[in-house]
């Protein structure tokens, strides 16, 4: 299925109705010029942020956000999207211990599960409303509840069946989003990190869906697919039950009945 990014935004409003919206991301090339009426923080601003802070904005917003190493307050992000050199100060654990991990030999094996670029795959980060955007996306991201994106879960495996592999550390959600993505060319579920809970003021009852524009397609038809057998958002509860009421309540009905029952003789 070929489907448009307006068509795919009233796709998602009908099966998933985020309450934020759904976002294209993409990875500049060396060669490729930033989309007109796109929001520079250090430039429009006039502060650095984390990546997790423009996610938040283009989702509530409704801002497109462009954000390059100078945009970047955040020295993870700087680190795995390779726009400073990941020093070994880094590498060597120093960051995620004594704070996420018990040792530094600890923090060494989780600072290396995080997603990086290499120096090639490097660019400036582009992050659009769907309602907005005029350039072909690397992914989609679309922030819901955990019931939505059980949703969208379901319509990636529509056509493919199996299950998503996802990785979780707490940490460096913008990797997993955006880098883990990318590089995997697979959807993924996306526990938001500790960082963009305090700085992208992501709530507690939020989780994300990411996957690559080339499923675009196949997601929507998921979507429909599932919808016909049944699996839906809001979720339907199951009403075709009769209840129990407390016991006067139920004497009532008694009465009811022995009456029901003389008239009939």
């Amino acid at each position: 299925m070929t489907i448009s990014l307006p068509e795919a935004l009233s796709e998602l409003e009908k099966h998933i109705r985020p309450r934020t919206f759904p976002l294209a991301i993409r990875v500049l090339r060396k060669d490729e010029a930033i989309p007109a009426k796109t929001k520079r923080p250090l430039r429009d601003l006039g502060v650095q942020l984390s990546i997790c802070q423009g996610i938040t904005m283009a989702r509530t917003y409704g801002w497109s956000i462009a954000m390059g190493g100078e945009d970047l307050s955040c020295p993870i992000a700087k680190a795995v999207f390779h726009f400073e050199e990941p020093l070994s100060y880094y590498t060597e654990g120093n960051l995620a211990c004594g704070m996420y991990t018990a040792t530094q030999q600890a923090g060494v094996h989780t600072e290396a599960e995080v997603p990086k670029f290499t120096k090639e795959e490097n660019g400036t980060v582009i992050i659009s409303p769907l309602s907005r955007t005029d350039f072909e996306p690397d992914l989609l991201v679309i922030y819901g509840n955990s019931a939505q994106v059980m949703r969208m879960v379901a319509a990636s495996l529509y056509k493919t069946g199996g299950a998503i592999t996802s990785t979780f550390s707490a940490r460096a959600d913008c990797a997993d989003i955006i880098i883990k993505t990318k590089q995997t060319e697979k959807p993924q579920v996306i526990l938001p990190c500790y960082g963009d809970r305090v700085f992208g003021q992501t709530q507690d009852d939020e989780m994300a869906f990411s996957f690559p524009y080339s499923h675009l397609g196949d997601f929507i038809e998921g979507l429909h697919g599932t919808h016909r057998g049944g699996v839906r958002y809001p979720v339907p509860a199951f009403l075709q039950y009769q209840a129990k009421f407390p016991a006067t309540y139920e004497k009532l009905n008694e009465m009811w009945e022995q009456n029901e029952n003389k008239n009939s003789l």
